[in-house]
């Protein structure tokens, strides 16, 4: 299966998995009998993403030319062909993931299974390549990962006109593989001898040492010979894992003071072992190392800000771990890897710097430690304690962008989210992306009243990407539909932001045909703003149209347009609309699309207000003084506009 190799040069990425690559130069090809789904699996470290990574180098018409494919060997080489498509998953959803697809092949579907169905009607085969399956998601304890597979590869892999290859963890492997041919399938599992690549960590870890690649100037790495012995005897504990090469040659080069190449003690054969062989050689103990790390192996997203890595593993460890972590560097450097992140000034942040990320270098880090805590949920907890301790005044505008949009995550997994979300604040502040997927993780009858609004509403927040102050008058008018009016004025009176409305009132009345503002007339000579809505005959309180005998199907209810009252059986021919003329007069003038309304002001065409709705709109109007009346198929409800609040405007 493997061949000779010696007489060509190795991919430059890869530096081997000439197995591996010649099974995916098959696929790629179409050959006869070729499987027409590959799934490339293997334990966390072993060098997937990294094979993946190569693969489609060769795959890229452009990058291809950068590459020496004539000293490569030709059977790990494949055709030149158009780029397949790749829809990266890390961190998003599986429905995100399949509208990708959709995109790359322009398609019109309009459901998941039209992209499927559309996709099998194609003219041609279709290649697509999905990486890091083991990344999807934007809340890990969400368990993303497993719904790609379940709601998008499978129905790929079953599709008859798609060739697949997919990265995925080996727990997965057999939902993917389960239902398919095993001549329409083959599982490359890197760690199984038939894909090992031995010869390939030596050649790892010799690169790795070697100062032409950023290795400082020690004897065993300017010496040839002492470099390649120490190379072959890193490779040779690795076993399979890249990883472990990659480990054994940052801690010796973070820490060579004392270190015997001859020595082999030293050298790890696995992930565990290197963090406690580096703890051990540097006088420390594995257990502090561990603790250090903790609040890295649960970090969400891109890793946790360096000024809460004291705080979080303090909160961890149980007691203060701040000399800890200024005399640790060389005990944690082998395993983190700083990012700098740019700064944003829409999160807060100083325009004239970023801030600092810590992250593993390895997700495979990150598992270790984790299977090392005694209960992963209890360490959670104490994370998100800390985190929420560290929002100045339990104001969430003021929270570090971490904090907020990621505490939801933490506390998920420990098990707390539904006593987290009680806070407006909370869901107006948080990425409703991260926030979504975390509470759409928890069973619904779990949720408290405000969290399943947040729910309904959150589909609209995501879809949008609505801002700050958007979020919150979509989520103050949600709180007044699900009868949360103490939600709704905490929104107003408690986040200091300038709301483009105040919703006044809001009926669940499926049906409602047609609205219209108007005023009844009283015996003192003044009237009452009302809202007159045309329902289903039979609504309680509704006058039939119709003289009787003559009903149309449909009656009109009459309700107060500012308070929350209905008027009783109301005689229609009472009421008075505005006139064209008061109409032409009004400040604010409204205008509706297939989703939305928008309040605009007459002086100088500005949008004051955009309302966007889940459900579709069925009927409106706007009052001379401002206050819109909407109905969906939900129901109807009455807004008042703010017209000085220009913030939401289109």
């Amino acid at each position: 299966m493997t061949g000779s190799t010696e007489d060509y040069a190795p991919h430059p990425h890869i530096g081997g998995r000439a197995a591996a690559l010649r099974a995916l130069t098959v696929w790629r090809a179409a050959a006869p009998g070729a499987p027409r789904v590959v799934v490339v699996t293997g334990g966390s470290g072993s060098g997937r993403s990294r094979l993946l990574t190569g693969f489609l180098m060769l795959c890229e018409p452009e990058y291809r030319k950068q590459l020496p494919l004539d000293e490569m060997d030709p059977s790990t080489v494949p055709p030149e062909l158009p780029a397949p498509a790749v829809p990266a998953p890390e961190g998003l959803t599986a429905a995100q993931v399949l509208w990708l697809l959709a995109e790359h092949y322009e398609l019109d579907a309009t459901s998941t299974e039209g992209v499927y169905a559309e996709l099998a009607a194609l003219g041609e085969p279709v290649t697509v390549v999905v990486p890091d399956v083991d990344r999807a998601g934007p809340v890990r304890a969400a368990g993303e990962p497993a719904r790609l597979v379940r709601e998008v590869l499978a129905p790929l892999a079953a599709t008859e006109t798609v060739r697949l290859l997919a990265e995925v963890p080996r727990p997965l492997v057999a939902e993917l593989a389960g239902g398919l041919p095993s001549d329409a399938v083959q599982i490359i599992d890197l760690d199984e001898p038939e894909w090992a690549d031995p010869e390939g960590l030596v050649r790892h870890a010799h690169a790795a040492l070697s100062p032409e690649f950023g290795a400082p100037e020690l004897p065993f790495t300017v010496d040839p010979a002492a470099r390649l012995a120490l190379g072959a005897a890193i490779g040779r504990r690795a076993g399979t894992s890249p990883l472990v090469v990659q480990l054994a040659v940052n801690c010796i080069l973070m820490a060579p003071e004392g270190f015997d190449p001859a020595d082999e003690r030293f050298l790890p054969t696995s992930v565990g072992e290197a963090l406690d062989l580096h703890a051990r050689r540097l006088g420390s103990d594995s257990q502090t190392l561990r603790l250090l790390l903790a609040p890295l192996a649960l970090a969400e997203a891109d890793g946790i800000p360096v000024h809460l890595w004291v705080r979080l593993a303090s909160a961890v460890a149980g007691h203060d771990m701040s000399r800890a972590i200024a005399d640790g560097m060389l005990l944690a450097g082998p395993f983190v890897q700083p990012e700098e992140q740019e700064a944003d000034a829409a999160e807060g942040e100083q325009a004239d710097g970023g801030r600092t990320l810590l992250r593993l270098m390895h997700p495979a880090i990150g598992d270790e430690i984790r299977a090392g805590l005694p209960s992963v949920a209890a360490t959670q907890s104490q994370i998100a304690m800390a985190l929420l301790e560290a929002v100045p005044e339990q104001d969430w505008s003021k929270a570090d962008p971490y904090v907020r949009d990621h505490i939801a995550a933490h506390t998920l997994e420990a098990g707390l989210l539904p006593q987290l979300l009680t806070d407006p604040g909370l869901f107006v502040h948080a990425d409703p992306v991260a926030l979504r997927a975390a509470v759409e993780a928890v069973p619904a009858e779990q949720l408290g009243a405000p969290a399943r609004t947040y729910r309904r509403t959150a589909p609209l927040l995501t879809r949008t990407q609505a801002p700050t102050i958007m979020r919150a008058a979509l989520l103050e008018t949600a709180f007044v539909e699900d009868g949360l009016p103490e939600y709704a004025g905490a929104v107003h009176q408690r986040l200091g932001l300038e709301l483009s409305w105040e919703t006044l009132w809001s009926l669940s009345l499926p049906g409602v045909s047609a609205v219209t503002v108007g005023s009844l007339p009283r015996p003192d000579g003044s009237a009452t703003p009302v809202a007159v809505l045309v329902v289903p005959a039979g609504t309680p309180g509704a006058r039939p149209i119709g003289a009787p005998g003559e009903e149309s199907g449909s009656a009109v209810l009459v309700h107060g347009l500012v308070q929350p009252d209905h008027l009783g059986d109301v005689d229609p021919a009472q009421i008075l609309r505005p006139s064209e003329e008061e109409r032409a007069a009004a400040p604010l003038g409204l205008s509706r699309g297939a989703d939305y309304l928008r309040v605009w002001n007459r002086a100088d065409q500005e949008v004051v207000a955009v309302l966007i709705s889940d459900t579709p709109f069925t009927a409106s109007d706007l009052s001379p003084d401002g206050i819109l009346l909407v109905a969906t198929e939900r129901g109807a409800k009455a807004l008042r506009i703010r017209a000085a609040s220009a913030e939401i405007a289109s």
